[in-house]
């Protein structure tokens, strides 16, 4: 085996293979990063329609559940191919690519927006009450009040789905997408070995994947660190009132 290894390695190891790795890695990134930040915006928003009260807006509280309900359980490589047949069906040509990101923002919206809604949820409610008695506008409560406590629960979940997606965008490759996956069956069907070949994969995913676990342990901490500050500025703010 490590003969055959030794013997494709100088085959393998070119300038070409490296252009065609990044460009794979490019793809991922920017596949996963598309989808997942226009998915993030479209949660957001799905979030606030879904928890808005009134009679009036209940169809379209009904109309948010179901779509959160239903993208959370359709697998990603069905809703692939779900999206590319019924875009040709209404006269859409979309690349590939773009109906991968289409996919993502569908699936990362339904994800996302629960991870939000427990977010705000966790939000204790008199944080809102407090709010309106001061005549807060329910975006104005959102922006000042909810949002700066809900944070520390709502990123890290948020980063582990990102970069769990960037390993699940690998099903894009059954589309025609030329990602990581894509090339790494490229080099084990011209008769690279797996081993080279998806090695260099894996290798690869872990390089994009680790980076961005790390931001994410970093952005918790710095979150946590400013509400701690934050927490203790207001406590002596507090008793210097008292003193006087």
């Amino acid at each position: 085996m490590f003969d055959t290894l030794l013997s494709q390695l100088p085959r393998f190891a070119t300038w070409e293979t490296v252009g065609f790795f990044y460009y794979a890695m490019i793809t991922t990134v920017e596949m996963t990063l598309i989808g997942c930040v226009i998915g993030f915006v479209c949660a957001f928003w799905l979030v606030i329609l879904r928890t808005t009260p009134g009679w009036i807006f209940l169809p379209l509280r009904l109309t948010m559940i179901a779509f959160v309900e239903f993208f959370r359980r359709v697998p990603f490589l069905v809703l692939l191919f779900l999206v590319l047949f019924v875009s040709k069906g209404i006269g859409f040509n979309f690349s590939f690519f773009t109906v991968a990101c289409i996919s993502i923002v569908f699936l990362s919206t339904a994800f996302i927006a629960e991870i939000i809604r427990a977010g705000l949820e966790s939000v204790p409610q008199t944080q809102w009450d407090a709010a309106s008695a001061m005549n807060f506008s329910r975006i104005k409560t959102l922006v000042y009040v909810i949002l700066p406590q809900a944070w520390k629960v709502i990123i890290p979940p948020a980063f582990a789905f990102f970069v769990m997606f960037i390993k699940d965008s690998a099903l894009a490759s059954q589309l025609g997408v030329i990602e990581l996956t894509a090339v790494g069956k490229y080099y084990n069907n011209i008769g690279i070995s797996a081993i080279l070949s998806f090695g260099t994969v894996l290798v690869l995913y872990f390089v994009l994947s680790y980076p961005l676990t790390r931001l994410g342990w970093w952005l918790e901490e710095w979150i946590r660190r400013g509400q701690t500050e934050g927490g203790r500025s207001n406590v002596r703010m507090q008793t210097a009132y008292e003193r006087m």
